[in-house]
């Protein structure tokens, strides 16, 4: 497999503290790859430096050969990298169709002034992308649910909601903080589908969790952090018999 995301000696400190220290890890173009570690082990920072949310104070991030550091949010998503969010980021008050036509604004091309006079340019490209957001939402399964308010759904619809809005942006790599947090088994259950037929459209997928066994059911790969520095990375079951893995979740008396 070819590379897709490739990140060099990354760092990033708050103040004192040094959330990312030296962090380097290469993300395969097609695969499903996982990012796992204890609470505070900077995860989410790393998360968030490749998408532009915060700016490293070393290192590289390169995606499709382009350097992603200083590049804005907005262009990172349209450069084809799409995430979702450890606490749900969905306008509650919208529908869940209107939520994922969100998601199309970045693959939009008409202005305020075709937007205020909808030529039939405009109007073409608004039946399009509502087509693509029904396609979404068929694909998670929630179809029957497009005009539902999206504070009304389900905890588990609504992080399915969130993937499809990303989806929506047309992304190559879909970046999941934690999309089985606050879902019951039959949910993670699904959720493992899902994050496999995603793969299979051709998406790279790199996800934080916490389930292990969604983990190690989805990931072909697997990197872990401890204290921001990066103590492990291979296939699931080279991970799962680390003693350094085992240690960082456990505890030295456990092991």
């Amino acid at each position: 497999m070819s590379t897709l995301l490739e990140i060099r000696h990354l760092k990033k400190s708050f103040g004192g503290l040094t959330a990312v220290n030296d962090v380097s890890f290469d993300v395969a173009e097609g695969s499903i790859m996982g990012l796992i570690g204890p609470n505070g082990a900077g995860k989410t920072t790393v998360f968030n430096l490749i998408t532009g949310n915060h700016q490293a104070d070393r290192g590289t991030i390169t995606f499709r050969e382009r350097a992603l550091l200083g590049v804005p949010t907005h262009r990172i998503v349209s450069l084809g990298v799409a995430r979702t969010f450890q606490n749900i980021r969905l306008f509650q008050q919208l529908s869940a169709v209107e939520n994922v036509l969100a998601g199309r604004h970045c693959r939009t091309r008409a202005g305020l002034f075709a937007a205020a006079l909808r030529p039939r340019r405009q109007r073409q490209e608004e039946r399009e992308a509502l087509a693509r957001a029904v396609s979404e939402l068929t694909f998670v399964r929630l179809r029957d649910c497009a005009l539902e308010l999206a504070r009304n759904l389900s905890y588990g619809n609504q992080r399915r909601l969130e993937i499809a809005r990303a989806l929506a942006t047309e992304p190559s790599l879909l970046i999941l903080d934690e999309p089985a947090s606050g879902m019951n088994e039959q949910e993670t259950s699904e959720l493992v589908e899902l994050i496999r037929r995603i793969q299979q459209r051709g998406i790279t997928v790199l996800l934080i969790e916490h389930d292990m066994s969604l983990v190690m059911r989805a990931c072909q790969n697997i990197v872990v952090l401890e204290y921001g520095e990066k103590i492990a990375e291979g296939p699931p079951a080279s991970i799962r018999n680390d003693p350094k893995v085992i240690e960082a979740y456990l505890g030295t008396e456990e092991v």
